[in-house]
């Protein structure tokens, strides 16, 4: 794939129209309060500019529900550099292309992936998603089917008297797990399912793929996975109720390739080519097993919606909108794109507003947080802080906090102005709800169209200003 490849529109008609087809069921109470009416949570009615009108006129969180059905089912688990993450950066690139923006998918190389998928021939319940991590040190492409049984620990007296051709339950230990993989060779298990530690509430195991360096010079002959504390539980529960058979199948990815996508705003007649530039930004990409609705979809989908939204509007800066790939394993997209990026071009950004878990429907996640990565304030979350001030939403703002592990990181590394914005608990902001990172982060468990309509006015109206300033 080229540097500068368009998307296809084509592509993005297909996937939205089919997962529009399969997401009927998903229904949302919309948001419904007036443009210049008092917003829930807010504590007084709104003083708007005319500019934050044009913006909360426009945007639309029913909208950009639309996107997120194609993103979190139509697609699904977007691990970066397979070829789930390339169809997302395809369908956004077709949206914004279809806007009128110049879209450019940038290359980056990102490392092996290695995944695997439950099934069973009577099906598995809908409601989470079945994906989890292979392990690198144990067979890899290819599929197996066996009734489970459960190990417990994975010691010789935990066993069940037959195992021959079964695929295996064994709580993972770091301490054991090549010695139980080890065992279940021997009893000739067909498959290896690791389950993981159950963390403290709120927080919930994510799928792994699990690390067997024992076995790195000769992997064990048969699948090892490891699946999220979500999966763990669900299938205990199937197996106590009845007899429970799965399909497993891995897959090794190699020698990837994930992008970043890259729309900017046509110049307008008579601005300069080296003018300010004002980016609204996230990250497509998942982590392995989850459908990723509110990390990262909701933000993604609140770029889409807003370069909808502002597209027609006159601006003095140009603006840009970034969906960073690759993000759940170490900011490698935006870090690419700012290294990437000439001093000249670095200098031409204002502010980066960078969007991430913008919808979240847990109850406890009431504060909206301004996270910057050195802790302090910039044009990005003064932008915000001075929108949620018209908006009457000051008190559910935070004070800039400092924390990182987001791509805004990527840009203050390099002195531009940015942030991450994300709506988490009350006390902190590692307080995060319980399908984060987990096969449950699906529409129906973790998004608030109310919450998703919030983050659009208040980014809205913050890029809006800083690209008429």
């Amino acid at each position: 794939m080229e540097t500068h490849e368009r998307p296809s529109a084509v592509s993005r008609r297909r996937m939205l129209s089919v997962a529009l087809g399969g997401a009927a069921a998903v229904a949302l109470p919309a948001p419904a309060w007036a443009a210049t009416g008092q917003r829930p949570g807010a504590a007084r009615p709104p003083a708007l500019t005319g500019r934050d009108l044009d913006v909360a006129k426009r945007v639309s969180a029913e909208r950009a529900l639309a996107h997120l059905k194609v993103l979190s089912i139509g697609i699904g688990p977007r691990i970066g550099g397979t070829r789930s993450e390339l169809l997302a950066a395809k369908y956004i690139g077709g949206v914004l292309d279809v806007l009128g923006y110049d879209v450019e998918l940038q290359p980056f190389p990102v490392a092996d992936k290695f995944l695997a998928q439950l099934g069973s021939p009577r099906g598995l319940p809908t409601d989470l998603n079945w994906q989890c991590g292979a392990s690198p040190h144990a067979a890899l492409d290819t599929k197996v089917r066996g009734d489970v049984v459960d190990a417990g620990l994975g010691g010789e007296a935990d066993y069940p008297a037959e195992v021959k051709g079964k695929i295996v339950l064994i709580d993972y230990v770091a301490a054991t797990r090549e010695t139980v993989v080890a065992t279940a060779v021997a009893r000739k298990a067909a498959a290896v399912i690791f389950l993981p530690a159950d963390l403290v509430e709120p927080r919930r195991a994510s799928a792994f793929s699990p690390q067997l360096p024992g076995l790195a010079t000769t992997p064990a002959p048969i699948p090892v996975v490891g699946v999220a504390q979500a999966q763990k539980h669900r299938l205990r529960t199937l197996l106590a109720s009845r007899r429970l058979t799965l399909t497993l199948s891995t897959t090794a990815h190699r020698n990837l390739t994930s992008h970043n996508v890259l729309a900017s705003a046509p110049l307008r007649r008579g601005a300069p080519a080296d003018g300010p530039v004002v980016m609204v930004s996230a990250h497509y990409d998942t982590v392995i097993g989850a459908p990723g609705a509110n990390d990262d979809g909701s933000g993604t989908v609140l770029c889409l919606e807003l370069a909808r939204a502002l597209r027609k509007l006159p601006t003095n800066a140009q603006l840009k909108f970034s969906l960073w790939g690759s993000e759940e394993q170490g900011l490698i997209g935006s870090r690419y794109y700012v290294a990437q990026l000439p001093q000249a071009e670095r200098d031409r950004i204002l502010a980066v507003y960078q969007n991430d878990m913008v919808a979240t429907s847990w109850d406890p996640a009431t504060r909206y947080w301004l996270l910057s990565f050195d802790g302090l304030a910039n044009r990005a979350t003064d932008g915000v802080a001075a929108a949620a001030e018209r908006l009457g939403y000051t008190p559910r703002i935070s004070p800039v906090t400092l924390r990182g592990s987001s791509d805004h990181q990527s840009f203050q590394e390099v002195g531009i102005a940015s942030a991450n914005f994300s709506w988490r608990g009350e006390e902190s902001p590692a307080l995060l709800e319980p399908p984060y990172h987990s096969p449950e982060d699906t529409i129906a468990k973790n998004i608030s169209l109310e919450r998703l309509q919030v983050s659009l006015e208040l980014i809205g109206s913050a890029a809006y200003a800083t690209a008429t300033a």
